[in-house]
This record gives structure tokens, sequence and C-alpha cells, in this order.
């Protein structure tokens, strides 16, 4: 019983405490990652008191506490990773349509639907720029019906 009440309050913990994580965008990894340890050793310092605690019971929150971050540090590398090989194979698939239209078109039509595609792109990049204030930088926002589509 005690194992079932330490797990909840550790999983409702660990989701309190993700969500009340208000970090600066442009902090450093090493800033970030020091801030994380001070978090949750406060958090742990905190449970103790609450939950009374005993020092093996700390420790070994402790120790389950880093190795849930080192594994959801594993996956957030895994999802990079992930990331690349769908960009790459992306890439490739735009390579072949790009290669498959130029055998269609005339050197000429060709040029111009290239010139269209890349301002196309261009436009997209200041879209996202305005909306987001700097590309590659995303905000949450809630979706609502009366969002508008982009293209």
């Amino acid at each position: 019983m005690k194992k079932i009440f330490l797990t909840l309050a550790l999983g409702v913990a660990t989701i309190t405490f993700a969500q009340q994580m208000d970090r600066p965008a442009k902090m450093d990894p090493e800033q970030r990652k020091v801030e994380m340890q001070k978090r949750q050793q406060e958090h742990l310092d905190k449970m103790s008191k609450d939950l009374n605690l005993s020092q093996d019971q700390v420790k070994k929150i402790k120790d389950l506490q880093d190795k849930q971050m080192a594994d959801m540090q594993k996956n957030m590398q895994q999802r990079d990773v992930d990331r690349k090989a769908k960009m790459d194979e992306m890439k490739k698939k735009q390579d072949a349509h790009a290669a498959e239209m130029k055998k269609i078109l005339t050197p000429e039509q060709y040029q111009k639907w290239d010139a269209d595609k890349k301002a196309k792109m261009e436009k997209r990049r200041e879209m996202m720029k305005d909306r987001n204030g700097e590309f590659g930088k995303r905000k949450m926002m809630k979706k609502s019906a009366d969002a508008p589509v982009v293209e």
C-alpha cells in the first residue's frame, strides 16, 4: 500500500513539477540543468516534510527521480534522431519529385516552377516568423475553430 501511495504521489508531483517549470527560452543547457536540479531538490524537500519521509525513503525517491530524468533525456535524444531521419527522408522525396518535374517540364517551365516554389516557401517562413516571433521558436497555441489555416 505504501509503495502504491508513494508511486502515485511521485507521479502527481512529477506532473505538477513539469507544469510549473517556467524557464526563459534563452537559458543555456547548463543553466537549465542546474535550475532543474534545484527545483527537484526543493520538491523532494517539500515532499519529505509533507509525507514525513525517512532518509532511506528520500534516497530511494531521489534515485527514482534521477532514473526517470535519465530516461526522459534518452527519449528526447531519440526523438531528435527520429526527427532528423524523417527530415532527411522528406528531403530525398522532395529531391526525387523535383527531378521528375525536371524531366516533364521544359527548362524555362522548370525555372519558373522552381522560383514559384521557393517564393511560396519564403512566404511561409515569413508567416511563421510573424506568428512565432522567430523562425523555429514555436509557442504553444490553442487550436480554435476560427483559427486561420496555413497552407
